[in-house]
């Protein structure tokens, strides 16, 4: 089934459609839900509210854009609003401020790493790590941010800040990352947290 038929047989009600949308995004749309969820069971709950959403909002869509985006915003926005609704986002933590950091050159394959950072930054405590997955994977800005959290643009500035120097340390603990050599980079002009959190983007 294109996926214009998926659409308009979802504008229709039709179940069978909305069983193949459901199907084909599902898993990706999980996976965004876990960063942001406290274990598998939460995330699979916001999963089944975001793809009600979908299915109840499916006539905004007005094709300016991709599909699989428009799907994807909502159920980040589901996301939060599920979190907003249970957490508090300004959380007062103990902070070691890490320098810069590179990759380890006896580090495992980038993909591997990716999946160790996803892990890391969900021990990160709730107001962090949503500002955190926001900012560095969803692309939000600071100002977007704010208006969904409901906060200053300062507050998600210094929550990004703080939230990557304690990312940095937990990564050095476990030794995906180590700090740097005299240049501080990895060769590509970023520090290592920002690389690592670049290959983690979308």
């Amino acid at each position: 089934m294109t996926e214009e038929a998926i659409l308009q047989g979802c504008l229709k009600n039709n179940a069978a459609a909305q069983r193949e949308l459901y199907n084909r995004y599902s898993s990706k749309m999980l996976a965004v839900c876990y960063r942001f969820a406290h274990n598998r069971e939460d995330a699979e709950d916001m999963l089944q509210e975001g793809f009600i959403k979908v299915f109840t909002q499916i006539h905004t869509f007005e094709n300016r854009g991709a599909f699989e985006g428009w799907i994807r915003r909502i159920v980040v926005h589901t996301c939060i609003n599920i979190l907003k609704k249970n957490k508090k986002f300004n959380e007062s933590v103990d902070i070691i401020h890490a320098t810069g950091v590179q990759v380890r050159e006896d580090s495992v394959p980038a993909i591997i790493q990716a999946k160790q950072v996803v892990e890391c930054i969900r021990s990160l405590p709730i107001g962090y790590k949503t500002v955190l997955n926001l900012y560095a994977v969803e692309g939000y800005s600071h100002r977007e941010i704010a208006n969904m959290l409901d906060i200053e643009e300062s507050t998600s500035r210094s929550q990004y800040t703080r939230a990557k120097a304690m990312l940095e340390d937990i990564l050095i603990r476990k030794k995906i990352l180590h700090k740097p050599r005299p240049t501080g980079t990895d060769g590509s002009g970023k520090s290592g947290i920002d690389w690592l959190l670049s290959i983690n983007h979308r």
